[in-house]
């Protein structure tokens, strides 16, 4: 697959995988996840367990196929507004209690929107999560909070994820693999 800004780069998500990917900054990490999420344009194949991306109408596509931006978005007055479905245990299992739901959604800090907008896209059961820095704005105890949720939804559903950070640090505690993007392309790495 490619897209404008991006080298040619050819990637497969097994089942239950969660592969981070790194690079630096401005090498195309948020644009690889957001051609793949069929956000912008691209050229090449993308297949979901075979299929490809063209035979999905968009909005299923997208619902299969999830990306949670760096910064997510919220435009209505209340946290419940912008769920379809809430699951309370995923909730939990990001420090939230049940009353978060009617909470106004402008008295948010970015990490309580970034988790809570982790729990709205799992909430759509989907088979492969595209996460742009998941926990850039987290403190330690709720990156571990995301971490290990993400880790009990692939081992529950078999979904894959792909998962764009800086630390060696996470990256060593998530990934059965890396991958490095940068101006000659996407590099495998063995995590550590």
């Amino acid at each position: 697959m490619q897209r404008s800004g991006l080298p040619a780069v050819s990637l497969s998500l097994a089942a239950s995988a969660l592969v981070c990917l790194s690079g630096p900054s401005g090498a195309g990490k948020t644009l690889l996840l957001r051609a793949l999420a069929d956000l912008d344009p691209s050229h090449g194949e993308v297949l979901l367990d075979g299929l490809p991306r063209e035979r999905f109408r968009a909005d299923d596509w997208r619902r299969q196929v999830a990306y949670l931006p760096a910064e997510s978005r919220w435009w209505a007055a209340t946290v419940a507004e912008h769920f379809t479905v809430v699951v309370p245990a995923q909730l939990e299992a990001l420090g939230f209690g049940a009353e978060v739901a009617e909470w106004p959604a402008e008295r948010l800090s970015s990490g309580e929107r970034q988790r809570l907008a982790l729990a709205r896209v799992l909430a759509n059961r989907p088979r492969v999560l595209l996460l742009d820095e998941p926990t850039a704005n987290l403190d330690p105890l709720s990156t571990r909070r995301v971490e290990q949720l993400v880790r009990a939804y692939l081992d529950e559903t078999g979904a894959a994820c792909l998962w764009v950070t800086h630390s060696r640090e996470q990256i060593a505690r998530l990934a059965q693999c890396s991958l490095y993007l940068d101006a000659a392309g996407l590099h495998a790495r063995r995590a550590a």
